[in-house]
């Protein structure tokens, strides 16, 4: 229900960002019990091969947005991509033999390759790649040289960095030997697809939110409730006060006229109150939610413009973001 509930609300902005999610959770789902067990069970396998591929059809094969149902199956280009993605199911599936025969320390490193090369790779595709293709026809120019556009018309998926961070930190937690993997694989698409949050954070980790949603969740009227008044004090803040705030910043970055020097310094402190409210606004929001159903996420944001040195300001501001890079690429 949870995770039906996530994919219908991912797939609003557009279904097919939806494989993506998919694709990243079978490469995951595998990745991790290979890195941990260096077998997965034929039952795994199907499950992987088929969620990936019937999503494929689902998502890419089928245009969503022509008026007729002939038009809507019959899309070329969509079945291109599926026929791409079968040819990489299959091709999976025919090296699952050699690279479950690995010696078990090299078998580690190429599963984990292969789970951060499949999520950087998608990260950095649908996010930079019209940056270095700008950067590389700026050089062009700039030499005198005439250069062709070939920029790509695509879209940045909703909330892609967030659930990317949060499939690579389970992957490195099993290699590090902090996690188990789980063999439950809807139950791990839930956990990458968690809808409250899913787009604006936090960035949650395996080990805090996988066992929430393994083990039965109850519902009790104080939780609600509490849940509830999250959720208030994050529409507050960020309707009451962002959206409000913002009108005021926008007044003076915006203006075609003359702004003085304390214009600037006022609009400056309140864009940090703006930013603040936004982001620990949503957070809260996401966090009464996932009360109610009976689900802890992290809290993101400790009120972070009290903090005495820059130090403890970055252990306040986007817990999750900030403790995430502490914990998988470098301490500050």
């Amino acid at each position: 229900m949870l995770l039906a509930a996530s994919y219908l609300f991912y797939g609003w902005w557009d279904e097919r960002f939806l494989f993506l999610i998919v694709l990243s959770t079978a490469i995951d789902f595998c990745s991790g019990i290979m890195i941990d067990e260096g077998t997965l069970s034929k039952r795994n396998r199907i499950k992987a091969s088929a969620w990936t591929l019937i999503s494929a059809i689902a998502f890419l094969g089928i245009n969503w947005d022509a008026a007729e149902i002939a038009q809507k199956i019959q899309h070329p280009i969509g079945m291109q991509y599926c026929g791409g993605v079968l040819l990489l199911v299959i091709a999976g599936n025919l090296l699952y033999p050699l690279l479950a025969n690995l010696p078990e320390a090299r078998r580690r490193g190429v599963f984990l390759f292969i789970s951060m090369a499949a999520n950087l790779g998608l990260l950095a595709f649908f996010k930079y790649c019209n940056f270095f293709i700008d950067s590389a026809e700026g050089i062009l120019t700039g030499m005198g040289m005439h250069a062709a556009d070939f920029r790509l018309n695509i879209v940045l998926p909703v909330g892609i960095s967030f659930y990317t961070f949060q499939t690579m930190s389970y992957t490195i937690d099993i290699y590090r030997g902090h996690l188990k993997p789980t063999h439950r694989f809807l139950d791990f698409a839930l956990f990458v697809s968690f809808f409250p949050q899913l787009v604006a954070g936090p960035i949650e980790r395996a080990t805090h939110l996988l066992p929430s949603i393994l083990h039965e969740r109850k519902m009790n009227w104080e939780q609600s409730m509490r849940g509830c008044f999250l959720i208030l004090i994050g529409l507050f803040k960020k309707i009451g006060v962002a959206d409000s705030v913002a009108i005021a910043v926008n007044s003076v970055y915006l203006t075609q006229g003359d702004v003085t020097q304390l214009d600037i310094i006022v609009a400056t402190a309140l864009f940090a109150v703006q930013i603040y409210c936004d982001f620990s606004g949503y957070s809260d929001i996401a966090r009464g939610c996932s009360k109610i159903m009976g689900i802890e996420l992290m809290t993101n944001f400790r009120i972070p413009y009290v903090s005495r040195t820059p130090s403890e300001f970055w252990t306040r501001w986007h817990i999750s973001l900030s403790s995430w890079l502490r914990d998988y690429l470098y301490i500050p």
